[in-house]
């Protein structure tokens, strides 16, 4: 783990003001803000506090107990607000776990008052440059002093699930050579386990492992339990997180027709199921080349394990879709719908949540944000910059560091999912209908998070109808990053189809990009205000179908696809409103 600001080192700075002896020097210190380091060297710990062994309490618990009280000091998280408590209490606990010295020493500090240990534990963390008189909170950014003072905003949880997403595509991406390389060679059920460590993560056994996202410079945070603990996707996919869904996802699911997909098992009456269904493609796929099987394009090139022969794209499939069943859906359909007594735009606002900086509303406001995925300066970004295609050096990533630590903060730093998208589509709109759905999406939440650290206290009908006016636009202009990207891979389909019987043709390619359309297309469902009908989008699956028509097929049917593709994308325009400069011709040109 990072130790920036957090250095465990300084701990014993802390417990020798409350009158407990360090057995250790400064460089002995030092190795325990290095966790690569501490199997490396030999604490002496004094026999007088070492006495593990004879306690009934398991000694790792008992020190973690200590860290929880000092970071659940109402004091702590007032001056430096949740992301930062949450980091600071995960590497004192941390310590507890990989260093006997540590722990001892934390262990001898409890049971003392919050008055007491709050400041000191601000200094001995290295915390005063972002806890208690803070720095001026970033200008235009998404930060929001709290009505206790400090930035009030938090979405850890969201951002993990984002990079739980990220790591779950990239995994998937490596299985083949994998297998090529000696390193897997699967049997029935190990690859919808391996896929499974990221849809149904286990904090508990693996958050303190690495995640695979990286960044240059590198990231702030190096495990999962950096960025938020306890998280996982299967819990908020579609139809696990009901109280607020506006259908029964286990009846009313739409937009996957043929169960074929689900030969190897999952199915497709709901969102989890259809995840299980592609991963058992994939394990179906991998078990086959473990064993010697070779499937091929029909120019010869072996297929990897995540591109099915029918020419769907698992890999693209599993994020698109979990992009739109899980965050797209949460911020819709839960922390901003408005349907739920306590729940959404009716959560509390009258008094701020125990323990925390932040209202139930602001809360429900900010993890709907965090679901957008935009970096909190997000607005100083060229839209050649979100999409990650240059612009200046320090942006030209999709990422930026904002607080110049030398490293990229997951948390505030990073541009995920549909706020990348917005960018990308922005930037190829028409000159003569340019389109700014970053900014229309970005100010709407910013309005409406300035309303409500403006409000202290219960809203009135007149705020509440305010705060609905922002959360409308701020859905739609999401919605519409979405709906244009669907747009934008139709458009891409129709140019592979094009391709067919030349040299330019890749099937791969032509399996990517309709998958990324129909990824995106399953997305409108789950917004309970959506522009596309019921009847809109069943008829919209209807013509994408569930799998791309292939060169192999008789001239018909490609030309009758063709024809789908385009009434697809009219259902899209009139739905959205979109202008005709950016929704290309009938070869898929000219558009987005």
């Amino acid at each position: 783990m990072k130790t920036r600001l957090w250095h465990i080192v300084l701990l014993v700075s802390l417990l020798a003001s409350f009158g407990v002896a360090c057995g250790s020097d400064d460089d002995d210190n030092d190795t325990v803000a290095n966790n690569d380091a501490n199997n490396d060297v030999n604490n002496d710990t004094n026999n007088d506090t070492n006495n593990d062994a004879n306690n009934d309490v398991d000694p790792v618990e008992a020190c973690q107990a200590v860290c929880t009280e000092v970071t659940e000091c109402a004091e702590f998280v007032a001056a430096c607000g949740d992301d930062v408590t949450a980091q600071a209490l995960a590497t004192c606990n941390e310590a507890c776990a990989s260093d006997e010295n540590a722990r001892a020493q934390i262990t001898a500090a409890g049971g003392l008052a919050c008055a007491q240990t709050v400041p000191l534990a601000i200094d001995s963390f290295m915390l005063s440059d972002v806890c208690g008189e803070e720095p001026p909170l970033p200008e235009g950014a998404y930060a929001f002093a709290g009505r206790e003072g400090g930035n009030s905003v938090s979405y850890s949880g969201q951002t993990a699930r984002h990079v739980l997403i990220n790591d779950l595509k990239s995994y998937m991406g490596r299985i083949s050579d994998d297998i090529d390389q000696g390193n897997f060679t699967p049997a029935e059920g190990d690859v919808v386990a391996v896929l499974d460590f990221y849809f149904r993560f286990d904090g508990d056994s693996n958050g303190g492992e690495d995640f695979i996202l990286s960044t240059e410079p590198s990231t702030l945070q190096s495990t999962y339990d950096d960025i938020s603990t306890g998280k996982d996707l299967v819990g908020k996919i579609a139809g696990n997180d009901s109280v607020t869904d506006h259908v029964d996802w286990s009846t009313e699911f739409a937009g996957w027709n043929s169960d074929s997909i689900a030969a190897n098992g999952g199915g497709i009456n709901s969102p989890e199921q259809l995840i299980l269904a592609f991963f058992s493609t994939v394990e179906a796929n991998a078990v086959g080349r473990a064993e010697g099987e070779v499937r091929t394009d029909a120019d010869g090139n072996q297929l990897p394990v995540y591109v099915t022969d029918k020419g769907q794209d698992i890999q693209q499939l599993v994020q698109k879709f979990l992009l739109g069943a899980i965050a797209f859906h949460q911020g819709a359909d839960d922390y901003m719908d408005d349907d739920v007594d306590g729940k959404g735009l009716l959560a509390d606002h009258s008094a701020l949540v125990e323990g925390k900086s932040y209202t139930a509303l602001e809360h429900a406001w900010d993890e709907a944000f965090g679901y957008f995925g935009a970096a909190i300066n997000y607005a100083d970004y060229t839209d050649e910059e979100i999409a990650a295609s240059g612009g200046r050096e320090a942006f030209a990533s999709g990422y930026n560091d904002l607080n110049g630590d030398g490293s990229i903060d997951l948390l505030s730093e990073y541009n995920f999912g549909a706020s990348a998208n917005a960018a990308k589509r922005d930037l190829g709109s028409s000159a003569d209908a340019p389109t700014d759905l970053t900014a229309e999406t970005f100010e709407a939440f910013m309005a409406g998070r300035a309303l409500l650290a403006e409000t202290d206290g219960a809203l009135t009908d007149a705020q509440l109808e305010e705060l609905t006016g922002y959360r409308d636009a701020a859905i739609l202009g999401w919605e519409k990053a979405i709906a244009a990207t669907a747009v934008h891979y139709i458009n891409d389909t129709l140019q592979a189809m094009n391709a067919f019987g030349t040299d330019g043709y890749i099937f791969t390619e032509h399996a990517k990009v309709w998958s990324e359309l129909k990824g995106f297309a399953l997305s409108f469902q789950f917004n309970p205000k959506s522009p596309v009908s019921d009847e809109d989008f069943d008829q919209l699956h209807i013509l994408i179908g569930d799998a791309p028509v292939l060169a192999d097929a008789g001239e018909d049917d490609i030309n009758a696809y063709r024809a789908d593709l385009l009434a697809a994308r009219d259902i899209l325009k009139e739905a959205y409103g979109f202008d005709d400069a950016n929704m290309g011709d009938e070869n898929g040109e000219n558009g987005w």
